[in-house]
């Protein structure tokens, strides 16, 4: 009996552990901490110095949007003991995240792209290709800017316009198309915040998606070039308009 307890206590130590911290308690649920990121960029960092200024990345084609283009290869950092394993949040290792590069040439920085973003933009291409092989042309509904569109949500069978959800404000961000067909997610509401409350020094001509990534762990995925006209945030495109 006394070694039947011994058995039994363990057991049921883990079966409460598995009620008391179910899938969406699990690391890979979770959105990375600043000392999983900490982590990858010393890594990073010993890995350039050690390897003559070389990044641990996968090669991306050249057309690659440049906040996709770099991302991390963690078996070169591994490779080299720079870390034990991928973080559990990273995709790799069965996250939502990718850990990727900004501004690789001057100072390369860890980032992370939300792929669950990933998973939506793609499944809209697939509903925008379909029409465009039937119609011969784009979705387009309203113009929202010079060479922007917003979709015609309900000829791709969507009840409602397209949206994910912000890395920067959990807020609602839509998806639009640009006049070569291509989708990308609108990050003027979070630029608009940013720029009324976080310092900075960004003028008209310059791309301010960075000041986001100056203030947060996230790459804006999936985004036009964005400048400053007349104080507000808006499309580059528009300084020609």
């Amino acid at each position: 009996m006394k070694y039947f307890k011994l058995l039994i206590i363990p057991l049921i130590a883990f079966l409460l552990t598995g009620c008391l911290y179910p899938d969406a308690k699990l690391e890979k649920n979770q959105m990375p901490n600043q000392a999983q990121l900490d982590a990858i960029q010393k890594a990073v960092d010993q890995y350039r110095e050690q390897e003559s200024g070389l990044l641990p990345i996968k090669t991306k084609d050249q057309d690659t949007p440049i906040f996709l283009k770099y991302p991390i290869d963690f078996s070169k950092l591994h490779q080299k003991g720079l870390i034990g394993e991928a973080p559990g949040t990273a995709f790799v290792n069965g996250g939502h995240y990718e850990y990727t590069l900004i501004t690789p040439e001057e100072n390369p920085t860890v980032k992370l792209v939300d792929l669950r973003t990933s998973e939506a933009i793609r499944s809209l291409k697939t509903k925008v290709r379909f029409y465009q092989q039937e119609n011969k042309y784009p979705p387009f509904k309203e113009q929202i800017a010079k060479g922007v569109y917003s979709l015609d949500y309900e000829a791709l069978g969507l009840d409602e316009p397209p949206t994910v959800e912000s890395p920067y404000s959990q807020q609602k961000l839509p998806i639009y198309i640009n006049e070569r067909g291509k989708l990308f997610i609108d990050y003027r509401k979070d630029l608009y915040k940013y720029m009324r409350n976080k310092e900075h020094s960004y003028s008209t001509g310059d791309d301010i998606r960075y000041l986001l990534t100056d203030y947060a762990p996230f790459a804006p995925a999936y985004s036009e070039p964005y400048t400053i006209k007349n104080g507000e945030p808006a499309f580059m495109s528009e300084l020609s308009s």
